[in-house]
């Protein structure tokens, strides 16, 4: 089998090569423009994004037990509190739909259950708090309130489709029992909780985006982003060395080094980022056997994971170029025409196209202004809302890897339907 997938990719770059034609502008801008959306992607989410979720991914498969996942998350764990805490945590992390792929990794590879999985998988990109408030503010009430209620639905929705759909599957995880034993835990639940705590602090501080209005909570919030991240990181080596046994010496150093580089150079915050994931991964590799297991587990997720993102960050770029532009081979004006109105047909081809474009987090909102203003309906733009952030041409490949053609079509097909039903609804209310 890997021998044929090799073969057919060999193929498929050889027909590519030898019938696009590259001497055409169109195809050319395309190509260049497919570089330029891995360039943004590898500038603005790689480094900040991806990475602390690669180590909390790798936290996730090392540390946390098995049995755990099992209890709350497990194809036999009760659904209620499985499919809340799979959507709260999606909830609480608010990352993109590329971020959220090797958390879920993460979980699924422990053994949770297909059900909790999927929400959680909706969940991270879809339900952002402040994502939804940005809606309501800036395209009406209406559809921000039927944003934030729809994309909590989907989360069970699906979660519970997906387990039905694959219900033989599920049955037979219960059967097999893959763990049956408790194993001694080497540090206590408030341990492990502080340690994940503080990397997920990292995640979302990094992350935060400046909001449009200079005042207020958020402007606050964002205006101490790097001083919240940085108080999150301190409370990650406390409970690297204290709980995990990680040499202090060099941690220590390393925080030295990035304080020192934040008061000279503050205008490049990634510089400090940087020198503290650099310094942690050498902590690790010296530490003791744990510490080098996490960081295995971590490299493992990425080469998994981050050859699949950017291949299919170069394919979503070049059919449909960056957002805001008309640079890919699919024009613009086609999506604009076929996404005016309220039919069910409309609603379908923007949850459809919203589905294979990548979103970064809150970009969605002044895109979807955009095609507003030039004739989009509003149950179209509710439908590409909740399709949208969830999916993107990169993020179905990685899923696709991780769980098979069968549950990733299944999956994303979910998607699209309950988004083009309730976009429709919705357009026929408004």
């Amino acid at each position: 089998m890997d021998n044929f997938k090799k073969l057919s990719m060999l193929l498929l770059i050889f027909l590519a090569a030898y019938f696009i034609p590259f001497d055409n502008i169109k195809v050319q801008k395309a190509i260049l423009e497919s570089f330029y959306m891995l360039q943004d992607y590898a500038q603005k989410h790689v480094l900040l994004c991806l990475v602390p979720a690669f180590f909390i991914a790798g936290g996730i498969s090392v540390f946390v037990s098995q049995s755990s996942v099992m209890k709350y998350l497990g194809a036999g764990a009760n659904k209620l509190v499985a499919y809340t805490v799979a959507s709260v945590s999606g909830t609480i992390l608010a990352v993109c739909s590329c971020t959220v792929l090797p958390l879920f990794s993460g979980i699924y590879k422990m053994g949770a259950g297909l059900g909790p999985a999927s929400a959680f998988l909706y969940s991270g990109p879809a339900i952002n708090v402040l994502a939804i408030v940005l809606t309501a503010k800036i395209l009406g009430w209406q559809i921000g309130l039927a944003r934030a209620v729809g994309a909590i639905a989907f989360a069970f929705i699906i979660g519970l489709l997906m387990a039905f759909t694959f219900r033989n599957e599920e049955n037979e995880k219960k059967r097999m029992k893959i763990f049956t034993g408790e194993v001694e835990l080497k540090r206590t639940l408030l341990q492990d909780s502080i340690y994940f705590f503080a990397m997920v602090a990292i995640l979302v501080f990094a992350n935060l985006p400046k909001p449009d209005i200079e005042s207020g909570i958020w402007w606050n919030i964002f205006s101490a982003k790097w001083y919240l991240t940085g108080a999150a990181a301190l409370l990650f080596g406390f409970a690297f060395i204290k709980w995990f046994k990680a040499k202090a010496a060099p941690l220590i150093i390393t925080a030295i080094l990035s304080i020192i580089a934040a008061l000279i150079f503050p205008q490049y915050p990634l510089l400090s980022f940087s020198i503290g994931i650099a310094g942690v991964v050498l902590t690790g590799k010296i530490s003791n056997d744990d510490t080098r297991n996490w960081l295995e587990s971590t490299w493992t997720f990425a080469l998994q994971i981050l050859p699949l993102l950017f291949g299919g960050v170069l394919v979503a770029g070049f059919l449909l170029g960056m957002p805001g532009t008309n640079n890919g081979i699919i024009p613009n004006e086609w999506i604009g025409k076929l996404v005016g109105g309220n039919s069910l047909l409309s609603n379908f081809f923007a949850a459809l196209v919203g589905a294979f474009m990548y979103f970064a987090t809150l970009t969605e909102v002044p895109i979807i202004q955009g095609l507003i203003g030039s004739g989009m309906g509003q149950g179209p733009a509710l439908a590409l809302l909740l399709a949208g952030p969830a999916l993107s041409l990169p993020n179905m490949i990685v899923i696709n890897n991780a769980l098979g053609f069968k549950k990733t079509f299944a999956f994303i097909s979910y998607v699209i339907i309950l988004s083009t039903l309730l976009g429709y609804v919705f357009g026929k209310i408004i």
